[in-house]
Formats: structure tokens, C-alpha cells, sequence
């Protein structure tokens, strides 16, 4: 059976993961200003409408659990397609609604897809991806959350207006269900493509499946040579940190309680908290009712303008993350945001009023006739967009999947992304009221998450660019606060030197014969041919 090689094309393929999430995050933000969702499900408001929002992320916060079990004993590529099923039954259920307990059945049953292949697809793009362009290819994750975003979004726009727009109070039911439909449509792409894509050299070499595991490398690497030096070196540097991983005993939820696991366990449980507490959130679930506040043109079209920006925005930090590195993107994208917050809220409280009736009955704070404040606030909503799609959206993924050693990655993510999810809940329903009941004032408070943000990574979070994932034991555990850099000669966890790349160091040797890697011999067995038949991991 044909299989892809390039990395790039099995890393961007495997995003269509992310997509689902992209369609996740957009699923609300089109539908709740159309008549027909309003009339069929009783104009859900607040509370309402932040439970029917918060179903998906609950339903993904059990997913991303579930999703180092499914990863480490059905593989990394297994574990995506299960999550494309879950998605396709999600989308049925959804499009089917008859009321909104079905509705929230369905997003939690999709929400689990969510779940699982946000934890799997950074974990899956960064053991396929050399070092060099790790940063690059995991940032396609999140580059495709966003067209996902925006591709939703003008599905719903166009059903929008369907009979009479979005105003028409008879407007007929296919305004929502539509594009909830046509959801289904990349999961099924995606569960097809997998079957032609390989699985994870790192998750065959923790299975001891040592002759698939290089033959992938040489697929990926080396041309299909075995005997390639960059090959036998990643081979190698593969087998020996799983042999050091082995004799530590880390495998399990259990393995993560040790101390030099544990403090990468709260910084991954921390940023991947933080980039929902950035206040992403307000912008993209409920864009339609920061545009009604502020006033200025049709909600839909004004709003739509911001996922084009996040999509276009999010290309700087897939082409730039390797080379500026991880830690000066999280602490400077938290410091813009947290002024774009502060701005905005300013504003809103300077120029705003409660809602008197001349505006729409979903928001209860406006901002009337003062177009130059209208367009201030909605240009910082659009600058907000443009920083996270440039920093932490990408960031965040990327950090969290290479943080781990590989016999505990899929726990570790898992966990981080469990996180995610929680915080992505709890503000999906909490922000309506927020919203509802504060205001302007909810702009201030995630203003003051993401000053807590930029200096806990100041403080905290060290930089991984350019570090094999089996070298980040020298990046985390060399004792050095994560703000100094590593100093040439400083040894790591496993007696590395710190003066570059080890990988580089063993390659070099291995070019120059001055080291020997023999790679293991085909096992031919009765079950060798039933592979070839149909490989199952």
C-alpha cells in the first residue's frame, strides 16, 4: 500500500484534525443571530446559551483524557480515525437536533473527536518532524483550527440567508442545520487519507517494533535508506532515550508524579490554561455580540473580517517559531494582548451605556453614535486576533507536544490538553453572563490573566527550538532558570554536553565512522506477511 514521505504533506494532512477543532470553535458563532436558531431553540441567552456552547468542550475535556490510552496502545494514527467516527455520529446528532438536550448530545459526542485529535495531531506532526521544521509543521495545527474557523463561519454566513436573512422570523431550519451537516465532510477525508500515512517511528520503537520504526525514519529521512547517517542517528538517539526512559520506570499517569516530570506536567497544565485565559475566547465564540456592543455595521460582515485574520496572521509564526524560538513568543504576544485588552475595555467603559433598547436585546452594554470609538474597539478586537494567531495560538500547541519524553507524551499532552478544555468550558459558559452582567469589566479581568501570563513564562517556561524531543531532559532538568540561556558545556540529564545539538555531535560521528549503528534485521515471521497484507500496529 502507497505511503506519504514528505513531512510536510503527512503533517498538514494529518492538521485536518485541527480543522475539526476550527469547526468546533465556529459552530455557535455563525448560527445564534439567525431567527431560525432563536425560534426553534427558544432564543437561548446567557446561562442558555453558554451551556449549549460549553457541551462540545466538556465532551472534548473527557476526549483529550481518554486520548493517551486510545494513542499509546491503538497508535498515535488509530487513535486520530477513532476520533473521525466520533465526529461524523457528533455532526448527525447535531444536524438532527429536535431540541436542546439533542443539541448538547451531539456537540458533547463531537466534542470527544475534539478532544482527542487536539491532543494527537501536535504529538503525531512532532515524532514525524525533524527538529529543524518541528516548530513549523505543529504550527499547521493551528493554521488549520483556523480555516476551520473561518471556512464554518462563512457556511454559516451563506445559510444565513437562507429565506429571508437572518432577520426573517420565518426563516427556515436549514439556516442551522446546513452547515452542521456539512461538517462531516473533512473528518471523512481525513479518516480515509490516514490509511495511506505512516505511523510514529517513536510510537513503533515503544512498542520494540525496532524494524518498522527505522524503516519509517528512512522513509521520512532518508529516501527509503536505512543506512543513511541522519537515519541511524535519530534511530539511536531514539533507542537510547527509551532505554534511559525504562530503567527511570516512566510509563502511566503515574510516571508523571516524579519530580522532573511533574514540574513539565504544570507547565504544560499552564500554558495550554493560559491560552484560553488570554481571552480568545470572548472573540471567537461571541463576536457577534462584542459587534452588536460596539455598534458598527452588520455583526456578521464585521466579524467575519477577524478569521480571515486569524488565518493570514497565524503564517508568520509557522514560517518564523523555529527561529525566534517559543519563549519570546509567549511572553510578548501575553504583553500585546494584555494592552489590546486594556484599550478595549477602556474604551467601552469611557464611550459605553447600558442598552436602552436601541440596540440588540442580546448584549446589555452598546456604544451609540460615536463611530470613531465603534471603530477603535473593533480594531482592537481585530489586533487581538492577529497577536494570539501569531503567538499563542501556535505556540501553545507546539510547546506542550515536544515537552515530554516519549514514554510518557501522550499522557503528558493528554493532560495538558484536559486543561485546555476545562478552562475552554468554563468560559464558554461562564463568558455569556460575564457578558451579560459585567460588561466592559470582563475585559479588564482577562486583561489581568494575561499579565499573570507573560510572567509566569518569563519566570518559567524554557526554550525548546532547535532541541531533539529526546534532548529536552537536558533543556529541563540542567538546573538553569528558564530565562538564562543554555551554556556551552553544562551537562544534562543523561551527561550530554550543552554545546549544541547532540543529534548534530552523533550524526557528525557517525559520518566519520568514529561511531557504528547497526540497525536491527527484518523479522521474518508468519505475521511479517499478514502485515504486508494489512499493516495493523
Amino acid at each position: 500500500m502507497y505511503q506519504a514521505s514528505n513531512v510536510y504533506f503527512i503533517c498538514g494532512f494529518a492538521a485536518i484534525g485541527g480543522g475539526l477543532f476550527g469547526f468546533d470553535i465556529s459552530s455557535m458563532s455563525g448560527v445564534i443571530a439567525t431567527a431560525a436558531y432563536k425560534r426553534y431553540f427558544d432564543s437561548p441567552i446567557s446561562y442558555h446559551q453558554g451551556g449549549i456552547t460549553a457541551s462540545m468542550p466538556a465532551g472534548s475535556f473527557i476526549g483529550s483524557l481518554a486520548s493517551s490510552f486510545i494513542a499509546d496502545k491503538f497508535s498515535r494514527r488509530v487513535a486520530l480515525q477513532i476520533a473521525c467516527v466520533l465526529w461524523i455520529i457528533g455532526s448527525v446528532i447535531q444536524c438532527a437536533a429536535q431540541n436542546v438536550a439533542m443539541l448538547c448530545a451531539g456537540r458533547i459526542i463531537a466534542g470527544l473527536c475534539v478532544g482527542i485529535a487536539s491532543s494527537i495531531v501536535p504529538i503525531y506532526q512532532s515524532e514525524i518532524a525533524p527538529k529543524e521544521i518541528r516548530g513549523r509543521v505543529v504550527s499547521l495545527q493551528q493554521w488549520a483550527i483556523t480555516w476551520g474557523i473561518l471556512i464554518q463561519y462563512f457556511i454559516q454566513y451563506g445559510a444565513a440567508q437562507i429565506g429571508g436573512g437572518p432577520e426573517d422570523p420565518n426563516q427556515p431550519e436549514a439556516a442551522f442545520r446546513i452547515p452542521w451537516a456539512i461538517q462531516m465532510i473533512p473528518a471523512f477525508v481525513l479518516f480515509v487519507g490516514l490509511f495511506f500515512f505512516p505511523y510514529s517511528p517513536r510510537w513503533l520503537a515503544s512498542r520494540d517494533r525496532w524494524d518498522e520504526a527505522i524503516n519509517v525514519l528512512a522513509l521520512l529521512h532518508g529516501g527509503g535508506a536505512t543506512s543513511h547517517p541522519k537515519v541511524l542517528t535519530e534511530y539511536k538517539e531514539i533507542e537510547e532515550a527509551l532505554r534511559f526512559e525504562r530503567e527511570e520506570a516512566l510509563f502511566g499517569f503515574r510516571a508523571l508524579l516524579k519530580p522532573r516530570i511533574l514540574k513539565r506536567v504544570a507547565l504544560g497544565v499552564s500554558v495550554q490554561m493560559w491560552s484560553q485565559l488570554t481571552g480568545i475566547n470572548i472573540m471567537m465564540y461571541y463576536i457577534i455580540y462584542i459587534m452588536d456592543e460596539a455598534r458598527i455595521g452588520s455583526p456578521l460582515t464585521t466579524a467575519s473580517v477577524q478569521y480571515v485574520i486569524n488565518v493570514i496572521f497565524t503564517l508568520p509564526a509557522i514560517l518564523y517559531l523555529d527561529k525566534i524560538g517559543r519563549r519570546p513568543t509567549l511572553i510578548f504576544g501575553s504583553a500585546i494582548m494584555m494592552l489590546l485588552l486594556l484599550i478595549s475595555g477602556t474604551l467601552q467603559a469611557a464611550y459605553g451605556q447600558p442598552n436602552d433598547g436601541r440596540g440588540n436585546y442580546d448584549v446589555t452594554w452598546i456604544v451609540l453614535d460615536n463611530k470613531p470609538a465603534s471603530t477603535a474597539i473593533v480594531a482592537c478586537s481585530y489586533l487581538f486576533v492577529a497577536t494570539f494567531a501569531s503567538t499563542w495560538g501556535p505556540t501553545s500547541w507546539t510547546y506542550t507536544a515536544e515537552i515530554f519524553p516519549s514514554r510518557v507524551r501522550a499522557t503528558g499532552v493528554s493532560i495538558s490538553t484536559a486543561s485546555n478544555w476545562l478552562w475552554n468550558m468554563a468560559l464558554a459558559f461562564g463568558v455569556p453572563p460575564l457578558l451579560w452582567i459585567i460588561n466592559w469589566k470582563t475585559y479588564m479581568i482577562f486583561a489581568a490573566f494575561n499579565a499573570a501570563a507573560c510572567a509566569h513564562m518569563l519566570l518559567c517556561a524554557h526554550e525548546t527550538a532547535g532541541v531533539t524531543l529526546e534532548e529536552m531532559d537536558d533543556v529541563f532538568d540542567s538546573g538553569n532558570p528558564a530565562w538564562r540561556p543554555r551554556r556551552r558545556g553544562a551537562r544534562g540529564a543523561r551527561g550530554a554536553r550543552d554545546n549544541g545539538s547532540r543529534l548534530d555531535d552523533l550524526q557528525g560521528d557517525i559520518e566519520r565512522s568514529a561511531v557504528h549503528v547497526k540497525p536491527p534485521l527484518p523479522t521474518i515471521t508468519e505475521e511479517t506477511f499478514e502485515d504486508d497484507k494489512a499493516p495493523v500496529e
